[in-house]
């Protein structure tokens, strides 16, 4: 008697582990599936950007951008002083115009904006102008780089370009609208 009840507990355990995922993902392509240089495919090398202007209106860095087939990869240097040190939030806006110095109000809003989607980490985002934060070492300088899939070289070199900002206070990656970022510190146009 026992054995058959340990028996018939057991055959819903074996019906279950034996039956297909109904949710499964579907496969991704391998790297060595993907065409690249061998086939004719390279980054654009589109480049772009220029210098960084602080809130004085002084250039404290640079900014390069490199467009590739995935994404973006933006580089920035900041020179000694630049910056205070510590963290600092960094997106990419709307308007290629820094000409308004100590506000960067003129830059717009971020690009890709999402009602209450601002954040690196938000469940409802992000918006494609949500970039990593940046560290500004004891001597105000700094050195930055982070790729992107959530914008193309194309879409920030449009009519009116783009520009990054740089804000006073580190970015949290989900308080709206901003992340807690605080004051624009610094901007650069991207055209």
């Amino acid at each position: 008697m026992i054995r058959k009840a340990l028996l018939a507990a057991s055959l819903p355990l074996v019906a279950c582990a034996h039956a297909p995922a109904q949710d499964e993902p579907p496969s991704l392509p391998t790297a060595s599936e993907l065409p690249g240089p061998e086939a004719g495919v390279f980054p654009s090398m589109l480049r772009m950007g220029g210098d960084i202007v602080g809130a004085d209106g002084r250039v404290i860095g640079a900014l390069n951008i490199l467009d590739g087939p995935n994404g973006v990869m933006l580089e920035a240097t900041i020179e000694p002083g630049g910056l205070t040190p510590g963290w600092h939030g960094l997106h990419l806006h709307q308007v290629g115009d820094c000409s308004d110095t100590g506000t960067f109000k003129l830059s717009g809003g971020h690009v890709g904006k999402i009602e209450n989607g601002h954040g690196l980490l938000n469940p409802k985002g992000p918006e494609a102008g949500d970039v990593p934060n940046v560290w500004a070492a004891a001597d105000g300088s700094a050195g930055y780089e982070a790729f992107t899939t959530l914008i193309s070289g194309a879409e920030l070199a449009d009519e009116d370009g783009t520009a990054l900002i740089i804000h006073q206070n580190r970015d949290d990656h989900m308080t709206q609208p901003i992340g807690g970022a605080g004051p624009r510190v610094a901007c650069a146009v991207i055209k």
